[in-house]
């Protein structure tokens, strides 16, 4: 009994200490300056494992790419393909002229612009946490030690911290919504709906240990409106919420993501679709136009990429977003990997795993920028307009701009894709000469 009565009083006086010095604070939307001493302590001992790490190393080290996108491994000739193939043609042909091709295909076997971004991206410097870049060793026992008294921090003071603050923010939000969807439709039920949303998203961002910079505020949301913002992570959507209220779009889950999407629709109209009805592309346009239209309505919180990406780059973005009318206001997420990867490779980890990862890092450090609303012009189709926002997102957020599909992170390249390239590429050869060159030689043979 006497062990029973001591771990009650430690896990009284635990849930005390979180309460009132983390979630208490949180709710109110003020800080006591504990993350920010944690965070100056955080940068200052990364400062050091990284000159311990320069220090460290005797050896020549290939030299390491400097632009905060990169994440290959082979060097690329950025020249245009098209100029090249002129240049190529303007003498005699040479047996060595095929090397360019070859080298080409290789990049494309080796490393593609496209699956690289579905992987991790690659660290600069080693971070202290598991996951670090190809080219850390072995440095000094000191910066061992460092690092083992890291892996306890994380583990066992920092874990169970989050997942506290994680279970009290769910629970509350759970039990928030279930409570104010009771209430009769009004002005009251959405006050109090927005409340209960943004203090557990608060409250959740704690439980991340996030550290958020928005930007140009000025530019937030505004109901009747649809945001749009690239895809890194399923906590994008706890991010963008932290500032401000939205009504979610996405598909009907089971299990825990279940009950929390039944008890937040009673308070907020989010728009959940069944499997059967995403299918049906014109259904789900239909009700997403019923919701702009309503201008007492939360905007729309839509990622048109459709699946996430590593936060180095901006993929195609579907244009049944830019279908629905209404105005669109683009925001750019850009994390910090030198804190924590917050990227989502579904394809190796589950939610659970995933998690995890995150709990187990430093922190998650973000900057959100608020661009200004963008209306679809008259002599402009959608999908022209989404590549226009799509280049905004991009240019603000410091990511490189791609036209392929987030959907190759699970199906085969399609026919279309393929023979769009072929087609391309015989306009270079017919622009340049080369086929011309090529027929009037057979024909003189």
């Amino acid at each position: 009994m006497e062990v029973v009565w001591a771990v009650g009083q430690v896990g009284a006086v635990w849930m005390a200490v979180v309460l009132g010095l983390i979630v208490l604070p949180s709710a109110l939307g003020i800080s006591l300056g504990i993350s920010e001493a944690y965070m100056w302590v955080l940068v200052k001992t990364l400062e050091w494992a990284t000159i311990r790490l320069q220090k460290g190393v005797k050896k020549p080290q290939p030299q390491m790419p400097q632009t905060p996108t990169a994440n290959g491994i082979i060097e690329r000739d950025e020249t245009p393909m098209e100029k090249e193939i002129a240049r190529l043609h303007r003498a005699d042909f040479e047996f060595s002229h095929i090397f360019y091709f070859c080298r080409k295909g290789f990049e494309a076997i080796v490393e593609d612009e496209v699956t690289q971004r579905f992987s991790s991206e690659e660290l600069l410097s080693w971070n202290l946490l598991t996951r670090t870049n190809v080219n850390f060793h072995y440095i000094s026992l000191r910066l061992t030690v460092v690092w083992v008294i890291g892996v306890i921090v994380r583990y066992c003071f920092l874990l169970p911290l989050r997942f506290t603050l994680a279970a009290i923010g769910i629970t509350s939000m759970i039990v928030g919504t279930t409570v104010v969807g009771q209430l009769p439709n009004g002005s009251v039920k959405n006050y109090l709906s927005e409340v209960v949303h943004l203090t557990c998203s608060r409250i959740l961002v704690r439980a991340l240990s996030g550290t958020i910079h928005y930007h140009n505020k000025e530019n937030r949301p505004q109901k009747g409106g649809i945001c749009v913002a690239n895809h890194t992570s399923p906590i994008d959507a706890i991010i963008l919420t932290n500032d401000g209220c939205y009504a979610m779009v996405g598909q009907v889950h089971g299990g825990l993501m279940g009950v929390i999407q039944r008890a937040t629709v009673k308070a907020c109209p989010h728009v959940w679709f069944e499997r059967s009805e995403i299918k049906d592309r014109h259904l789900v346009t239909k009700r997403l136009r019923e919701h702009v239209a309503d201008k007492n309505k939360l905007p729309i919180l839509i990622f048109p990429e459709g699946t996430c990406i590593n936060n180095t780059s901006v993929m195609m973005f579907k244009k049944g977003s830019f279908e629905i009318g209404g105005t669109i206001y683009p925001v750019a997420i850009k994390y910090d990997p030198q804190f924590g990867d917050a990227f989502w490779n579904s394809s190796k980890y589950n939610i659970v795993s995933y998690l995890l990862r995150i709990m187990t890092s430093w922190a998650i450090v973000c900057n959100v920028w608020y661009l200004p609303p963008m209306v679809r012009k008259e002599d402009e189709d959608a999908v022209q307009f989404a590549n226009r926002v799509r280049s905004a997102i991009a240019r603000q957020g410091g990511l490189t701009e791609l036209p392929w599909d987030g959907g190759l992170k699970r199906a085969k390249v399609k026919d279309t894709f393929k023979e769009e390239q072929q087609k391309n590429y015989s306009k270079m050869l017919v622009r340049n000469g080369s086929i011309g060159s090529l027929s009037a030689g057979t024909e003189s043979d």
